[in-house]
């Protein structure tokens, strides 16, 4: 069984992002047979900004109308498409960033769908296929909180995972990952040790869900 995973974390060591995936992947690995994984770290080796232009405008009919760039770039969303279209599962693990969607994971989606094999009107190739998304916040975002609301990344990562690719997705998500490293925290030491220990019991509750059934 073959597994797609992206990290969005554009740290090298110490991402919460990147160590809850290990349990979910982890987690898939006890179930499943004959076992492949294709990596991309978007964050720390990203798609180039001007990709998805040079794909939009290419004229896919007419190759030898393409300048190098286009070409490239077609070629690079050609072979992104192929890791979707050939894993069985699927892991995204994106931090929030700013408040918004990681500059690294939306260049990703763009260049994706650019070809037209996954394009919206390509009828859902990956449709009902097991799914999971790690999301990590550095403070607190829910019900009753100050920053209730200014998760702007979350809601458009779904919309593109479930309803514009019909993934059977889950979702993993842990907050206040900041607390020991930004003092102002300090004080959410023990729910932050809470929040953290739920996230990973779920991110291995998950894990199994990669491991289903897939829908053809």
């Amino acid at each position: 069984m073959s597994l797609f995973r992206i990290d969005a974390s554009i740290r090298n060591e110490g991402s919460v992002s990147r160590a809850i995936a290990d349990i979910v992947e982890g987690s898939w690995r006890e179930d499943a047979a004959d076992v492949s994984v294709t990596r991309r770290h978007v964050g720390l080796d990203p798609v180039p900004a001007t990709s998805w232009a040079a794909s939009v405008f290419a004229d896919r009919s007419d190759l030898a109308s393409m300048t190098g760039e286009q070409k490239e770039a077609v070629a690079l969303a050609t072979t992104l498409v192929d890791e979707l279209l050939d894993a069985d599962a699927y892991l995204f693990a994106v931090p929030l960033y700013n408040f918004g969607v990681s500059q690294h994971f939306k260049a990703w989606v763009d260049l994706v769908i650019t070809d037209p094999r996954i394009a919206a009107s390509a009828g859902q190739p990956l449709r009902g296929r097991p799914a999971v998304l790690v999301v990590v916040r550095g403070g607190a975002y829910g019900p009753g909180t100050p920053r209730e609301g200014w998760d702007h990344a979350s809601g458009w990562i779904r919309r593109i995972l479930e309803d514009v690719w019909g993934l059977d997705l889950r979702v993993v998500e842990s907050e206040f990952a900041l607390v020991g490293v930004n003092p102002a925290l300090d004080q959410f030491k023990d729910l932050a040790a809470q929040m953290r220990a739920e996230a990973e019991r779920l991110a291995a509750d998950h894990g199994h869900h990669l491991a289903g059934p897939v829908a053809g």
